[in-house]
């Protein structure tokens, strides 16, 4: 363990129609030694159905495991973040993906203040966080006013790579590809699906897939690396082998982690915390050769 050190409580947007909303963010640094080139970040948003949920939280299953996702990635010499956005009860989509936006442009436009580097700027999110961690790397680029920048709001969103922790990728299948014994299912009537996009799902399909990551799958994506229990009872893993499936097809570089077994939060029938540490030891990974790669001159 490093002498890394967390700042907490930075506030990198107001929202609201007064901006009395405040949207903070912790920011994990590594240690530093002296002359340290500037450091690739990790920005994680966290799960909770879009309802609940803090930053700083991997739900309460996992930070019960005591898994130290941030600290590791911090051992790792990475930058995190983990942000703030609004829960489905104070806006409905896109507002979510306008505060996840907001608060990768924070962090880039104050790179040189935590020595960042801001070309290795990357998204991670669990659950609901995965779903918006997705979009931030796949609207960087999108058309749609919905999907841009907040106006007035300086910097660039886009981050070059992705990691998705079960997420949800497809609400219009998303009903359809339930488990048998699902917990919780997206057309049951005040999901969680629902409430984020203020419809019933059936009745606005294009609402729904306007909020799909896999609407927005392209060959402009950053690598993604998606990762999903194989018996997760609330979010299907038909989502990740779907969108996997959709940036693949077009061109785009992705990896698929599928854990035999594991519901949601990697919980295992014995308990244990093998699928949790599995996923982050693949997920540092793949931080770390994406962080490589990029540090690497071309010949």
């Amino acid at each position: 363990m490093t002498d890394a050190h967390v700042l907490s409580g930075i506030e990198f947007a107001r929202t609201g129609g007064d901006g009395s909303r405040p949207l903070l963010l912790d920011l994990y640094l590594p240690a530093s030694g002296n002359g340290a080139a500037p450091r690739p970040a990790v920005v994680h948003f966290h799960g909770g159905g879009w309802r609940v949920g803090e930053r700083s939280s991997l739900g309460p299953v996992l930070d019960g495991f005591g898994l130290s996702a941030f600290e590791k990635l911090t051992d790792a010499g990475f930058v995190v973040a983990s942000a703030d956005y609004r829960l489905s009860h104070e806006a409905v989509f896109p507002a979510q993906l306008h505060d996840a936006k907001a608060a990768v442009r924070w962090l880039r436009n104050h790179a040189a203040d935590y020595n960042v580097d801001p070309a290795r700027i990357y998204a991670w999110g669990d659950s609901a966080g995965g779903h918006l961690a997705s979009l931030v790397g796949l609207t960087a680029n999108a058309g749609s006013p919905d999907f841009a920048d907040v106006a007035g709001a300086g910097g660039d969103a886009a981050v070059a790579a992705v990691a998705a922790w079960y997420p949800p990728t497809d609400l219009v299948r998303m009903a359809e590809q339930s488990l048998p014994g699902a917990v919780a299912r997206a057309d049951d009537p005040g999901s969680r699906e629902e409430l984020l996009i203020g419809a019933v799902l059936a009745d606005e399909p294009a609402k729904a897939a306007a909020a799909s990551p896999i609407s927005h799958a392209s060959r402009s994506a950053p690598p993604f690396f998606l990762a999903h229990g194989t018996a997760d009872r609330f979010v299907p893993p038909a989502q990740s082998e779907s969108l996997a499936a959709a940036l693949e097809g077009a061109g785009s570089a992705v990896e698929l982690l599928l854990i035999e077994g594991a519901d949601h939060m990697w919980i295992l029938p014995d308990h244990s915390q093998a699928a949790a540490e599995k996923a982050m030891g693949a997920t540092l990974s793949f931080f770390l050769r994406q962080s490589r790669s990029a540090d690497t001159p071309a010949p």
